[in-house]
């Protein structure tokens, strides 16, 4: 029988881009589930891969099926699996886990040592078909819209850095509007916070930012933040702060301006080490928390949230078919966009 072939888009060689090409549809072994994609979403890290930057060189081995944000349907199902069924709509926890370590023991799978990313350590979802095991499909219920679910991976990151705190009637300070940031932004203000403010010096992003109803959106190349601050009636400082940005400076402005006791999530990884203030950190403390992909429950937390009015679909701003994807790569290195869809439900 002839090997079954799928389009995917292939890291081919160390270097920049990425390559359309055919390649063999993965079989699901046992305990495995072979998904059909219907859409995707460019993340950051599949930016970072396709520019072949220093962080890409490092932990990415071509060849290799990029791509880790999706939606689709089952397709097969591995021997031994239980409780799916051919043609749900699913997606997939991008973090397959050793499930036999102490983090994996205690529900914190996010935190395991030994952690397979899909789309960087193992053959991605930017392709027609992608194979997970049963234990990290998501089920995903009918009425949620596709092209968001196709970024649930990068909603996930926002609503565990968010969620992270307490939020009613607090005031949140967010430094970097990435797409990650923004969603996070929509988040704080639907779990209750009394004002959400977020920090960058895109304009772009920072419209986007205000589309997702932030309280206000800061360009600290030429804003004064503690005005804004003011303006807000913020007098003793932020209550939480979510930083997003791996910006040093960012990070110092975030601690000056948190209040005594104040809590910060850490999300947005730096490219070189960072100096840090600190002095603000003891003196007021402050209480860190670093944040690395999601919970597993932060999977029901955002279909509930969209099923109970939270809209994310301003933070989407290109859709391509998957031939297309070199213009979904052009939009996200312009910094002009927010989410990029590429659409996989037909061959062109």
């Amino acid at each position: 029988m002839a090997e079954r072939m799928m389009d995917a888009l292939v890291k081919k060689e160390a270097g920049k881009g990425l390559v359309l090409q055919k390649m063999p549809v993965p079989q699901p072994g046992p305990g495995e589930v072979l998904i059909k994609i219907r859409k995707t979403a460019i993340c950051g890290t599949d930016v970072h891969i396709y520019n072949w930057d220093p962080w890409a060189q490092i932990h990415l081995k071509p060849p290799m099926i990029v791509g880790h944000e999706y939606v689709g349907e089952i397709a097969e199902l591995g021997a031994g699996v239980t409780g799916l069924s051919v043609g749900q709509r699913v997606s997939g926890e991008g973090h397959i886990t050793c499930g036999h370590c102490r983090n994996c023991h205690n529900g914190n799978i996010q935190w395991c040592k030994d952690t397979v990313g899909v789309g960087v350590d193992r053959d991605g979802a930017f392709a027609e078909y992608l194979c997970i095991p049963a234990s990290n499909v998501i089920i995903i219920d009918e009425d949620l819209p596709e092209d968001v679910v196709a970024f649930f991976d990068a909603f996930g990151n926002a609503t565990h850095t968010a969620l992270m705190w307490d939020l009613v009637g607090e005031d949140v300070l967010i430094t970097g509007a990435g797409p990650i940031g923004i969603i996070a932004g929509g988040i704080c203000k639907y779990a209750g916070a009394r004002r959400v403010v977020i920090t960058d010096i895109n304009d772009y992003r920072l419209d986007l930012a205000r589309k997702m109803g932030v309280d206000a959106a800061v360009n600290t190349s030429r804003e004064d933040l503690k005005q804004v601050m003011k303006d807000l009636r913020i007098v003793e400082g932020f209550d939480v702060g979510l930083e997003m940005s791996g910006n040093g400076a960012a990070f110092d402005q975030m601690t000056s301006l948190m209040r005594n006791g104040g809590k910060i999530s850490l999300l947005g990884l730096g490219n070189k080490p960072l100096n840090i203030d600190m002095n603000n950190i003891i003196c007021k403390g402050l209480t860190l928390q670093g944040i690395y992909g999601r919970k597993m429950d932060n999977w029901h937390e955002m279909s509930y949230m969209v099923q109970g009015g939270l809209d994310i679909t301003p933070v989407i701003t290109h859709r391509f078919h998957y031939t297309r994807f070199e213009e979904g790569f052009a939009a996200m290195n312009s910094g002009k966009s927010g989410k990029v869809i590429l659409d996989w439900t037909e061959k062109k």
